[in-house]
């Protein structure tokens, strides 16, 4: 499961201080979520384009090992990271909002996107979530992998099996 920070974790905004230290809101809702995901043995990771030390100190605050910030290419970093942990892409989620996730969205075997994602984003996307980026995205996104895992459709393998 990866998500993209700016968007998806936050509401997109990116204040600055008069000192021009960079702040970032995030959800706490999400934050429990994600570390819900981390706690059934689903591997998370954040893709973004920015670097950022409050996104270092999220990702170290709930457990995540896999942070590429400052990834230009945000489907070479989710390549590196799939060839690291030996996975396919078609076994990844990903949320994204905006035209740099595009290729990512693409590439995985879910795509999410949030409402208040970019049109082209939102179209590409197999599933759109009812809150907004930073409002309880990535929690919706949690709830719904943890769900299908625990109850998976008729037919299918119960995922805590694969």
């Amino acid at each position: 499961m990866a998500f993209d920070v700016d968007g998806v974790l936050t509401d997109g905004s990116i204040t600055y201080t008069d000192k021009g230290d960079e702040i970032k809101s995030f959800n706490a809702q999400d934050g429990s979520a994600i570390k819900r995901l981390i706690a059934s043995g689903i591997e998370v990771a954040l893709i973004t384009g920015r670097q950022s030390p409050m996104v270092e100190r999220r990702a170290r605050e709930l457990g995540i090992r896999h942070l590429h910030a400052g990834a230009a290419d945000k489907l070479d970093a989710l390549n590196k990271l799939l060839d690291k942990l030996d996975l396919d892409a078609v076994a990844c989620a990903y949320v994204g909002d905006d035209l740099p996730d595009l290729p990512v969205l693409e590439a995985v075997g879910l795509a999410v996107s949030v409402p208040n994602g970019q049109p082209e984003v939102r179209q590409a996307a197999h599933h759109v979530t009812e809150r907004p980026g930073g409002n309880g995205a990535a929690s919706d996104v949690c709830r719904l992998i943890l769900s299908v895992r625990e109850h998976p459709p008729p037919g299918e393998p119960n995922r805590r099996q694969i």
